[in-house]
């Protein structure tokens, strides 16, 4: 039973993850869902790498594994290394399943082979180390961490406000009242936050225009709602004048109309406060 526990069940590990490590060479995987090419996006170096360090983990596990069965010194180096790797795939695994829409399958099947590895070796002690595994899972879900997806995909009007701006209020309000579809994104999201201090905008409310070419950014309410009004007096004289071929009818706005300039905004901080001032002030 030993035997069966600490080599056998390792080298099926080793198997499949060497199968894996070998169609990933070959630009393919056993793993076709979308969770697991979303999982590789999630690291900071080749998804190969981490097979390759996989692969070693589990040859020295299997090594330890058969020299244990003699030895109670490397027996504990064996499950040592064993919890560690339960551990280091709980960890991997739970942010997947956190940043992710999917989990990765090829991850979740060493994570699974490794628990029923720790169950056979020593039942007595499994209930410790599923509370291991839950105790990563909630620490883990306790932080903030950005969701790996685009919020900002099909063409339209996102708009990044919080419901206790009141100049965001201001645009939602006028949007509804002239039947202006657009999707609100809460400055709570981690990926708005983390875009708004990547292009150095520190006010809300920003309206983001995407079509299938471009993406537009204007910021403060002022401009946004100027923005429409302009396009609605561009439609009223368009309509009135008889069709003239042209380039385009699209009307050029100026470079300050779609800068932060001295427009109105709430100021938007690392911790959201319940209201804000009505004056333009930046943190």
């Amino acid at each position: 039973m030993r035997f069966f526990a600490r080599v056998f069940l390792p080298f099926l590990l080793l198997i499949y993850i060497g199968v894996e490590t070998y169609l990933k060479l070959q630009h393919t995987s056993l793993c076709g869902e979308v969770g697991c090419k979303l999982a590789g996006e999630l690291l900071r170096f080749n998804a190969l790498y981490l097979n390759y360090l996989g692969l070693a983990a589990v040859f020295t596990l299997i090594f330890l594994g058969y020299r244990s069965l003699k030895s109670p010194f490397l027996e504990t180096l064996f499950f040592m290394l064993l919890y560690a790797a339960i551990a280091f795939e709980t960890t991997i695994l739970s942010y997947q399943l956190i940043a992710n829409p999917e989990p990765c399958l090829f991850c979740f099947g060493i994570w699974s082979s490794l628990l029923v590895i720790a169950l056979f070796n020593h039942i007595k002690n499994f209930a410790v180390v599923l509370a291991f595994v839950v105790a990563i899972l909630l620490a883990l879900s306790t932080l903030t961490i950005s969701k790996n997806k685009a919020f900002v995909s099909a063409p339209g009007f996102y708009l990044i406000q919080s419901e206790t701006c009141s100049h965001c209020k201001k645009v939602k309000k006028y949007f509804a009242e002239h039947d202006i579809k657009y999707t609100p994104i809460s400055t709570k999201e981690v990926n708005a936050r983390a875009f708004l201090k990547f292009v150095d905008i520190a006010t809300i409310p920003v309206l983001i225009m995407k079509d299938t070419e471009n993406i537009t950014l204007i910021t403060g309410d002022k401009k946004i709602i100027a923005h429409f009004e302009a396009q609605k007096e561009v439609d009223v004289i368009t309509s009135e004048l008889e069709p003239v071929p042209t380039e385009s009818n699209m009307m050029e706005l100026s470079s300050d109309f779609l800068s932060a300039g001295g427009d109105d905004g709430c100021a938007l901080t690392i911790t959201e406060t319940p209201s804000c001032e009505d004056d333009n002030t930046t943190h």
